[in-house]
Formats: structure tokens, sequence, C-alpha cells
């Protein structure tokens, strides 16, 4: 990615409903220009999609954890089973596949915190190949909406 397309990321990042016409007038360069630079940077997978941010409050998902998660026997087949499995699960927003002490960590968020005592004594301690779990409650969250791109290693 050059300066115009990390500029068309940071602008995208803020504000995705800005119209192409917008987008170009910011970064000084002719809509056409604009369109074919968003488009290659789409064929190239740098963007995405486009995502609305929504309340998990208005969701009915007041209470958001992080669960920690070992499994054994460590093998593809046992990874990949549980992380199609976590995935799967409604409560479940993400999954992580971690080296080191846990092999997974899951961002889950449900009503309270009776659906999420339920959520890990009748889904999670039930699966045999999980060994031990931790979770934490999630008071608050921050979020860098709009990172940028790093240097090259030297």
């Amino acid at each position: 990615m050059d300066e115009l397309d990390s500029e068309i990321v940071r602008l995208l990042q803020t504000d995705a409903r800005q119209s192409n016409r917008e987008l170009a007038r910011q970064l000084g360069i002719a809509p056409s220009t604009c369109l074919e630079r968003v488009r290659a940077l789409h064929r190239r997978g740098v963007i995405r999609g486009y995502h609305a941010e929504i309340d998990p409050a208005a969701l009915n998902r007041g209470v958001q954890a992080l669960v920690s998660v070992q499994v054994r026997p460590l093998s593809r087949a046992v990874i990949d089973g549980f992380k199609g499995f976590a995935s799967g699960l409604p409560e479940v927003l993400h999954t992580f596949v971690l080296s080191g002490g846990d092999d997974f960590l899951l961002h889950v968020a449900v009503q309270d915190l009776d659906h999420l005592h339920a959520f890990l004594t009748d889904r999670l301690s039930k699966r045999g190949e999980i060994i031990g779990f931790r979770t934490s409650v999630i008071f608050q969250q921050v979020s860098n909406t709009v990172p940028t791109r790093l240097p090259a290693p030297e």
C-alpha cells in the first residue's frame, strides 16, 4: 500500500458511509481515481467489508466476557473441531486460536451473569476435549477503530 491507499483506508475506517465524491474531495484526487483505488483495495483483500457498530445492549447482550480455554489432546482434529463448535455458538462473538498456556480465547456476550454461568456449565464444561477454562468479565472496552499501517520490519 502506498500513502494514498493508507489514507483511503484511514478515511474509510473513520466513516465508511461517506460517498466516493466526498472521499475524493478529502484526498484531493479525481472521483474516478478514488473509485478505482477503492476497487483495487477490495480486489487485493485490503478492504474486506463495511460494518455497522451496534451497541451490544441493544441486542440483549449486556454482559461480555473473555473465556480462556485449554483443550487436549493438541491435535489438528481437536483444534479444528473445537474452533468450529465455538464459532457456531450464538453467544460467541470471536474465537481466537492461541499459542502458549491457553489454546483458545472466546469473546462471549450474553444477557446477564446467570446466562454466562449457564453458557459455561451447559455448553463448555460438557465438552470432553476441554481440560480447563477461566473466565474474565469485561467491565469496559476501548477499541482503536482506526489502526494505521505500521512500518515494515527492517
